[in-house]
């Protein structure tokens, strides 16, 4: 894989020498070789066992803190291996089991929002499909570490959702701050899919190819994300049901 992107980095270079400056497109390009096509692969393959996950939920009834428990575990395992050769099975592996455990722990989520109306599912998985594709791209496209400084920034922003979750868990949760911390929560996470996409293109220059940690991460983003658009979505369909119920009422 190592020597795949460095003939791809060889071949950009040339090509710059060519071209003078090289240009938008091809440093484009060039960053985008930076990024192993097997983070994208792994990505989609954690997404596929998460909504097995999920269906494993619906019809089982698994999900709660056990499962949770489990990917955190799952999880921990994962990065305390080293990315070597001889152990990437055994990480992909921990990656999958991470990724399973974790779409049955959001499985609640997902059975509720298919109770009420399953078009809100797929709206929602579009919808986050669109925005990680413009986000990662913006990331992409952008110059090398322009996005990086947000990582202060995005730190802030999750450390007031903890201490709101903090807060929440001793004198309860009103609807306000309910809201609020859901949207922050949905802005923080989006940011973070620019920021940590440029974070793995920069490691990769360094030479960090650890394409199951880049997939783990960028995975996080893309559950977080969803789950939090389809509690959003589903909150204003069922506001949405009762002001048509309370019309129909009214009009009896």
């Amino acid at each position: 894989m190592e020597s795949m992107f460095g003939s791809w980095d060889a071949q950009s270079q040339r090509m710059r020498k060519g071209t003078g400056t090289g240009g938008f497109n091809m440093e484009s390009l060039k960053r985008l070789g930076h990024i192993s096509p097997a983070v994208y692969l792994t990505l989609c393959s954690a997404l596929a066992f998460s909504a097995l996950g999920a269906y494993l939920h619906i019809i089982l009834n698994i999900g709660g803190t056990l499962t949770t428990v489990g990917c955190l575990a799952a999880v921990a395992f994962l990065i305390s291996l080293p990315p070597s050769q001889d152990q990437e099975r055994n990480r992909f592996a921990l990656l999958m089991s991470a990724a399973l455990l974790e779409g049955a722990s959001v499985g609640p989520i997902v059975d509720l929002v298919l109770r009420f109306d399953p078009r809100i599912l797929v709206m929602a998985f579009i919808g986050t499909a669109i925005a990680f594709g413009c986000f990662s791209g913006a990331a992409i496209i952008a110059k090398r570490r322009e996005y990086l400084y947000l990582g202060g920034l995005l730190s802030s922003g999750l450390s007031i959702l903890l201490w709101l979750q903090f807060a929440a868990s001793i004198f309860g949760h009103s609807s306000t701050t309910f809201m609020f911390e859901l949207y922050l929560g949905l802005l923080v996470f989006l940011g973070y899919m620019v920021f940590d996409t440029q974070e793995i293109i920069e490691r990769a220059h360094h030479g960090d190819m650890d394409y199951i940690k880049h997939a783990l991460t960028l995975f996080t983003d893309f559950v977080v994300v969803l789950v939090r658009v389809l509690v959003i979505m589903l909150k204003n369909a069922q506001e949405k049901s009762e002001d048509e119920n309370k019309r129909k009422k009214r009009s009896f």
